[in-house]
């Protein structure tokens, strides 16, 4: 039996669209063994276990079954224990946390894992596009992109001080919905502006810059489109400015909205509470930090 912990992840990172995303410290848990049944068993609690196949995690399976398919082993019936704290179809990485816990765990059963790097690969090929593998596999901030099938990724250390306050509102927003409001084609201008705003965030992250994400941070890309889905999007933002948020985003596709502070979390949470009230909006607050370490390195 090996055991994995797996991190939520936030991706599309204020304007790092499809190529930044960060780990959280909100961690699932994976148990797994071979089966001597030879049939497959998946148990799964905490979040959102009511809403998942009672015939296991298929995601979790198929990500363990690509793992031993990829190192020409034998694909085993699988024991898979699966404790869930990440909340599902919030834009909070749970997708990417089945398919990283999954392929993890498989790779720890292996005489000979895999390198990581072919791992991320695998995962990237699942989920579509690497900046929520990638942290939930390594943990930290971590840059990537795929180019011609070829997934290059760099993690950044985080800032020691730096906290989160993530508002989790009460409904889904499935990420298929969510890209769909987004367009074909963007303005020259909007793309140059992310590139500059993604450029200053990574060395912000890499110099432990906190007062620089303030400048950082802004995105014309997919934003704009997505806050029409979710209710009270700009006043949230705004809140959790005056609240002394040094920057806040959209998580992933959303509808979770996450503040980065340093030292006031609690009172950012509590204003983006109040906001998304105000907008009929209900929502828990998570407190919590940059998670350390990966599926990989847990």
């Amino acid at each position: 039996m090996v055991t994995i912990r797996v991190p939520a992840t936030s991706a599309n990172l204020g304007p790092g669209f499809d190529v930044v995303g960060m780990a959280l410290n909100i961690y699932n848990t994976v148990e797994m063994a071979p089966e001597p049944s030879g049939a497959t068993v998946v148990e799964v609690t905490g979040e959102g276990a009511n809403l998942l196949c009672k015939s296991g995690s298929k995601l979790m399976v198929d990500a363990a079954h690509r793992v031993f398919a990829a190192a020409g082993a034998k694909q085993p019936a699988l024991l898979i224990r699966q404790h869930n704290r990440i909340p599902l179809f919030r834009g909070m990485g749970s997708s990417a946390a089945a398919i990283a816990g999954g392929m993890a765990a498989a790779n720890a059963l292996l005489p000979e894992p895999l390198p990581a790097k072919k791992i991320l690969q695998l995962a990237t090929e699942m989920e579509g596009h690497p900046d929520n593998v990638a942290p939930a596999l390594f943990g930290g901030f971590v840059a990537s992109c795929a180019v011609d099938g070829d997934v290059h990724y760099t993690c950044i250390e985080s800032p020691t001080a730096l906290k989160l306050a993530v508002a989790v509102p009460a409904f889904t927003l499935p990420t298929k919905k969510s890209r769909q409001a987004l367009p074909q084609m963007v303005p020259m201008a909007d793309a140059v502006f992310n590139i500059g705003q993604v450029a200053l965030l990574v060395a912000a992250l890499c110099r432990g810059d906190l007062a620089a994400l303030s400048h950082a941070m802004s995105d014309r890309l997919h934003q704009p489109y997505r806050s029409a889905l979710i209710p009270g999007l700009d006043n949230v933002f705004s809140a959790a400015q005056s609240a002394g948020a040094l920057a806040t985003v959209l998580s992933g596709a959303g509808p979770a909205v996450i503040s980065f502070v340093s030292g006031n979390e609690a009172l950012v949470g509590a204003a983006m509470h109040r906001a998304f009230a105000a907008c009929g909006v209900r929502c828990r607050i998570i407190l919590t930090g940059v998670g350390k370490t990966g599926a990989l390195n847990s």
